[in-house]
């Protein structure tokens, strides 16, 4: 009964592309994996993966010189690596990020066929892979969700407690809750993302269609009201399932995300405890970030300044951060010289009171000799 029941659920929730829109081939000159469709760049690899349920499946690496961050990313529906090749490409670059793409089973030039639990073992593969080829680190890693991917994605990130992050894009509450509006979790479902969704201990960032037609933008809600760290969503009026990155919106608000988990202090290394300390790192460290909503759904979301008044401040600061980065500044250096200037100014208000106390010292001597 449940082997029939998972090949049902299979059938619904899995649509790999055919034919698939590329193939592997072997580059002469190097003796190097690369994609038919596109010309071979120095900083890309093409990879096959074997998996623990022994399916092999294709994967690509983008490396970014500058990058800090590494992200996972796990496609949606009725996509493989070639059709999202050149949005890899252009996420690292814009992001500056190194990004890990990996097709499923059964999808693209992978073998085997699609299953969820096909999935769990596919991104268990690619990030072994990180680890092990690339030297990531756990706390470098963003793992990256869209659509049927925010199923792997969620399953991987609950079992990783030191994630630097977590974004979901188009994300399902369940595949049964995608066709209907059940109230409770039946043990026929897949991907129950509504369950582990409280487990993630890292930041998330959930990115949702208004208009979408496939996965209800209630999916996208519900899920952010679940999670343990909260990070401002981005809700896109107007937006579809598969449109999302067309909106100017998308990738300001991804890098932003992004800048800001680089930028805030840790609390991976055991001080992980609380929203509200992750919060106020992140307003020291990220200047340009919006005031977030209450960790808490059930909680009065915290004041915020004037909607116009935010927008004009949102609009300025990433003016200069562009700006910055036409100079060839990085916000880096300019975080680094701000707070050596903050430092010298303590450290010569510190002076000026020492002085003042000897000062005061001094005319109290001098009154005792007096008298």
């Amino acid at each position: 009964m449940g082997g029939m029941t998972s090949s049902m659920a299979a059938k619904f929730a899995f649509f790999p592309p055919n034919p698939p829109f590329y193939k592997l081939i072997t580059d002469n000159a190097t003796g190097l994996l690369v994609l038919d469709c596109f010309p071979r760049r120095e900083n890309i690899e093409v990879l096959r993966l074997p998996t623990r349920r022994g399916t092999e499946i294709v994967a690509v690496y983008i490396r970014h010189p500058m990058a800090t961050s590494t992200l996972l990313y796990s496609h949606g529906n009725a996509a493989d690596i070639g059709q999202m090749y050149e949005l890899f490409v252009e996420l690292s670059v814009h992001l500056r990020v190194n990004l890990f793409g990996y097709d499923y089973s059964g999808y693209g030039q992978s073998s085997g066929k699609p299953s969820e639990q096909n999935t769990y073992a596919d991104i268990e593969a690619a990030y072994k892979c990180l680890e092990e080829n690339y030297g990531t680190k756990q706390g470098d890693i963003i793992l990256y969700g869209q659509s049927v991917g925010s199923g792997p994605t969620l399953d991987l990130a609950a079992r990783l407690p030191k994630l630097r992050a977590v974004v979901l894009h188009s994300p399902i509450l369940s595949g049964l809750r995608v066709m209907y509006p059940v109230k409770r979790t039946y043990w026929f479902d897949i991907y129950k993302n509504i369950d582990k969704i409280p487990l993630v201990k890292c930041p998330v960032l959930v990115i949702h269609g208004t208009a979408d037609e496939v996965v209800d933008c209630s999916h996208g809600k519900q899920l952010w009201q679940m999670c343990q760290e909260k990070y401002e969503p981005l809700w896109l009026k107007g937006g579809n399932h598969c449109d999302l990155e067309l909106y100017p919106e998308y990738l300001r608000h991804l890098k932003k995300f992004i800048l800001s988990v680089e930028k805030s202090p840790s609390r991976r290394n055991g001080s992980r405890s609380s929203t509200d300390r992750l919060e106020k790192s992140r307003r020291s460290t990220d200047f340009f970030e919006a005031p977030r909503k209450s960790s808490d759904w059930r909680e009065t979301p915290r004041k915020s300044i004037d909607r116009s008044e935010k927008l004009k401040i949102h609009d300025y600061k990433f003016h200069n951060i562009d700006k910055l980065d036409k100079l060839g500044i990085s916000y880096d250096q300019m975080e680094r010289s701000r707070r050596s200037v903050e430092y010298h100014e303590k450290s010569r208000r510190s002076i000026d009171q020492q002085l003042q106390k000897a000062r005061k010292s001094v005319d109290w001597l001098d009154r005792i000799r007096a008298g």
